[in-house]
């Protein structure tokens, strides 16, 4: 089955995220904090029309195991608070022989992502996820998601929405552009490694 990925983003100046920490405590529980290692793979250059590419998959290491991820936009579902993604997972222990198919098929090592999580779940709908993340090279962050079936998806929003304004959070503090994509705007085109 399927699932859809609804979520938001908000960026935090470091100095605002004890106040904000606080007030995801009063409104849900820690659940765990753990760094994440994640390798985004990619088309070759020669094979993509533009510099950043539009498709990719991840590969994400917390240490224990090996999570491959590919996500689709669904653009048409998005609005100034709230994006839709259709989300395909799969667990492995050996991400090798799927990386030797991906590597035939012309993918190659893109980008490299670290990232500390502290995810919280809310108390009143555990489905709705809070985290509180640092990007290496980016900053501080609040994500938001709620993982549901398409039937589900307005009840989504509305709950994402609604526990926004329980946290006080500004529409001018929301930004669902990727991490890829903020890390890219910051690299250098044309070296042949990215800063990690």
């Amino acid at each position: 089955m399927v699932l859809l990925e609804v979520e938001t983003k908000v960026r935090i100046g470091s100095e605002k995220v004890p106040e904000l920490r606080d007030k995801v405590r009063k409104i849900a529980k820690f659940d765990k904090k753990e760094k994440r290692a994640d390798d985004y793979f990619a088309l070759k250059k020669k094979f993509r029309r533009h510099g950043y590419p539009k498709k990719a998959f991840r590969i994400r290491s917390n240490g224990k195991k090996y999570v491959i991820n590919f996500k689709k936009w669904l653009i048409k579902y998005w609005d100034k608070q709230v994006v839709v993604k259709e989300e395909f997972e799969f667990e492995t222990e050996h991400p090798e022989e799927f990386l030797a198919l991906m590597k035939d098929l012309g993918f190659v090592q893109w980008m490299k992502k670290f990232k500390t999580t502290e995810s919280y779940n809310h108390k009143k709908d555990k489905r709705i996820i809070i985290e509180i993340n640092h990007v290496k090279h980016l900053g501080y962050f609040m994500e938001m998601e709620y993982i549901c079936k398409k039937s589900e998806m307005k009840k989504a929003k509305s709950k994402i929405k609604g526990v926004l304004s329980e946290l006080g959070i500004e529409q001018k503090q929301i930004d669902n552009t990727g991490y890829t994509r903020m890390l890219w705007d910051r690299g250098i085109k044309g070296r042949k490694h990215w800063v990690d």
